[in-house]
């Protein structure tokens, strides 16, 4: 259990961006800046402790990238394509937008990346069960599909919310053969089906490991998506430079947990010069409004604490108790963010900015109808973004967004709200 003292009155005024980009971290505590760290109880740091070392060995290992890259290029479909939108950037103002097509991996999202590299770990340990948590669904088929792949027992802690709203997925689960767990405490949504997921991995730890879906959670959780998702920002990067395009102005991704986030904007920042770095702009899920209780604005409105064995800023009341978060979406109201997008906020070195349900189906109507792309829902918050972009920077601007997931998991949700009616 990490014993930084007074952490919660650590959070000072950002230093110099410059002198941040050596400490994107994690330190050896696991913390970014002042936020991450391991806030568990002492029985589950051996657990961690052998996550960490087996990552590492893993990531030092070049027929463990081998392996990896083979099934991200021959069974995912990687790299997903960097598509130039323009009737999309002609309605919304701008004068270029670039679409980074993670709905076209296999399992429709970019959870898989990231399931992958974590399920080929488990492997590596000699660990034949595995289990995971999800929101929208999207995590727990990538997980369940990689259990198949690899010939491992699976099973799926969701929220009974979530399975109602995301019934497609639950089958789909099931059908790969991964038992899926409903999850009725609290609001029966992602938060709770994560703090399930991780009593039941402390139970079972000796033959189960736990593949965590977002940047969130315990070090090394955080680490270890983040370096598998950024096969996002860096494949961006490479296109950009193989087509002789200009560097964007921006570039945009949708934030619950933030791994899609992570994955994208940590090469521009580990790679590119701040001289030429494009604005980083992460979208949270504003729900109903930041000014009611039904958000998942866990920046806009949140404030430093500990969920989930992470210090970040959260939803929480007087207390410190987490508070129940509300999206549209299913992936985005969990009321926490991840370490790494908390460090990101105070240093300057990404914006983060919310969208309404309203706002996000709009955005949704618009890619279906000028582009013939139907994305997730969270896509759709980092879209609905592009017209305040153009306000911003000007008719000439090029933005990247990722699309981090396709639609047909949503169809229900966009039809009761009276969508293509």
């Amino acid at each position: 259990m990490n014993d930084r003292d007074d952490v919660t009155d650590a959070v000072g005024p950002a230093a110099e961006a410059g002198d941040l980009i050596a400490e994107l971290g994690p330190d050896s505590e696991g913390f970014f800046g002042e936020y991450g760290g391991t806030f568990v109880p002492e029985t589950v740091m051996p657990a961690l402790e052998e996550l960490e070392r087996a990552f590492h060995d893993a990531m030092a290992d070049p027929a463990f990238h081998e392996r990896l890259d083979s099934l991200l290029r021959d069974y995912v479909g990687r790299p997903t394509p960097l598509y130039r939108a323009d009737r999309l950037a002609a309605a919304v103002g701008l004068g270029c937008v670039w679409l980074k097509r993670e709905d076209l991996n296999h399992t429709g999202a970019h959870k898989i990346n990231n399931c992958l590299g974590q399920a080929l770990i488990a492997e590596r340990m000699g660990k034949r069960r595995i289990i995971a948590e999800t929101g929208a669904g999207q995590h727990g088929v990538a997980t369940a599909t990689v259990a198949a792949l690899l010939g491992m027992e699976c099973a799926v802690f969701m929220g009974v919310e979530d399975i109602r709203r995301q019934s497609l997925n639950v089958y789909k689960m099931q059908l790969l053969g991964a038992q899926v767990v409903p999850v009725s405490d609290g609001a029966g949504t992602l938060h709770d089906a994560v703090t399930a997921a991780l009593r039941h991995w402390v139970e079972r730890v000796d033959d189960t490991f736990y593949v965590l879906g977002s940047a969130v959670g315990p070090h090394p959780y955080p680490l270890i998506v983040r370096e598998f998702q950024c096969v996002i920002g860096e494949e961006i990067i490479d296109r950009m430079g193989e087509i002789d395009a200009c560097m964007p102005d921006a570039v945009v991704a949708c934030v619950g947990g933030g791994s899609n986030a992570i994955g994208t904007f940590h090469p521009f920042l580990r790679d590119i010069d701040p001289e030429g770095r494009p604005l980083l702009v992460g979208v949270e899920a504003a729900g109903l409004g930041i000014d009611t209780d039904k958000t998942g604005a866990s920046i806009a409105l949140g404030s430093p604490g500990v969920l989930h064995g992470m210090f970040s800023y959260l939803l929480q009341d007087d207390a410190g108790n987490p508070l129940e978060a509300y999206s549209i979406s299913a992936g985005l109201d969990y009321p926490g963010v991840g370490p790494e997008h908390a460090f990101l906020h105070d240093a300057g070195l990404a914006r983060y900015e919310s969208v309404t349900d309203a706002e996000a189906l709009v955005a949704f109507d618009l890619l279906c109808k000028t582009e013939g792309i139907i994305p997730a829902i969270e896509s759709a918050h980092a879209l609905a973004l592009l017209p305040r972009l153009a306000a911003e920077l000007g008719p000439k601007a090029t933005v990247v967004v990722t699309v981090s997931g396709r639609g047909d998991k949503d169809i229900d949700i966009v039809r009761e709200a009276g969508l293509g009616a």
